[in-house]
């Protein structure tokens, strides 16, 4: 096999392969709920609460894992701290922060539907910093995977305040700005750095919000069963350093824009959850807003590969580095 034929058989994996981590990244998330009631059940946390556990934890993960894989990467250049700040505070805790005071305010179907505005967002946000492409497919693909998340949450305007109405759209910003600045991290740092960074930065910011007094005495007055204890360590892997280093590995060879949709999935996999573990009954139209969804990532991904040149890369339209390039780091 000659070189330009290794060169496309790499570029074409790389492509198949992106799509697939966004997507299993979105499962991951899909089963939050699992470990946000457990946490609630076993110890009387808040939502705030469970997120600090959940970003300390985390960020303590993501140091490690870049200790292990390259104790360089914890460099960073002091002019890209306002990049990393803005993923950790403007992204990570921004979208958590709101999204769980928004659930407070209006029907969680509400908030749901709000936060899955992120695609929109990070469209726009494409198309201005990015100069992506608008093509009719992936306007269609949005159309589809936003109905389908209408469909599967369901949603009502009773209750829904001013204030919950911006909270809401404050988390479908925050959750898409995460697609755009690490998209723009992932041009100068690996993905172990960009992620580690990020949790570092938004897990201080989180113990600063949570009533640190408050937690630390239901930890001392909780049952540390087996199952608590179980839950508190498989919270933060399972909902947050797997799927967050899934999907900022995607983000290297996936479009923002098309990022977003894919990762739509989450409340089909939630829904679907919420059947097998919580007995909750399925319904008609959530099962047509899971069509839809799964509809709109078929669409996205059918012949994806000769959408982007061979010799580009899809995740900013640039030409690819040579290898080992999208892992080096600015200098100081």
């Amino acid at each position: 096999m000659s070189e330009l034929q290794k060169k496309k058989s790499t570029e074409k994996r790389k492509r198949t392969v992106g799509p697939l981590l966004i997507l299993l990244a979105a499962c991951f998330w899909g089963s939050m709920g699992i470990f946000v009631r457990g946490l609630t059940d076993a110890f009387g946390f808040s939502p705030i609460q469970i997120v600090t556990i959940r970003l300390t934890a985390a960020a303590a993960i993501f140091c490690l894992l870049l200790l292990v894989k390259d104790r360089s990467g914890f460099r960073i250049a002091l002019r890209d701290l306002p990049l990393f700040f803005g993923l950790a505070f403007g992204s990570v805790l921004l979208f958590t922060v709101c999204y769980f005071s928004a659930i407070t305010m209006m029907p969680l179907s509400a908030a749901a539907i709000l936060l899955y505005t992120s695609p929109i967002w990070i469209m726009l946000m494409s198309v201005l910093f990015f100069h992506e492409k608008l093509s009719g497919r992936k306007l269609l693909a949005l159309a589809l995977a936003f109905a389908g998340c209408v469909l599967v949450s369901g949603v009502s305007g009773e209750g829904i305040t001013l204030t919950g109405l911006l909270f809401g759209l404050g988390s479908g910003i925050g959750y898409g700005l995460y697609s755009i600045l690490g998209t723009v991290a992932l041009r100068r740092y690996s993905p172990y750095t960009v992620t580690a960074y990020t949790f570092l930065f938004a897990s201080v910011g989180a113990c600063l919000i949570c009533r640190p007094a408050d937690m630390i005495a239901k930890f001392a007055r909780a049952d540390y069963t087996p199952q608590a204890v179980l839950l508190c360590c498989l919270t933060p892997i399972v909902t947050a350093v797997i799927p967050f280093l899934l999907y900022t590995l995607g983000l290297r060879t996936v479009e923002a824009s098309r990022a977003g949709i894919l990762a739509t999935l989450e409340p089909v996999v939630a829904t679907v959850i919420g059947v097998l573990c919580f007995s909750e009954t399925p319904t008609l139209r959530a099962g047509l807003g899971i069509l839809l969804v799964l509809s709109a990532v078929v669409l996205l991904n059918w012949r994806a590969q000769l959408s982007a040149p061979a010799d580009t890369d899809p995740a900013n339209g640039c030409p690819e580095p040579p290898s080992g390039c999208e892992e080096g780091r600015s200098e100081d």
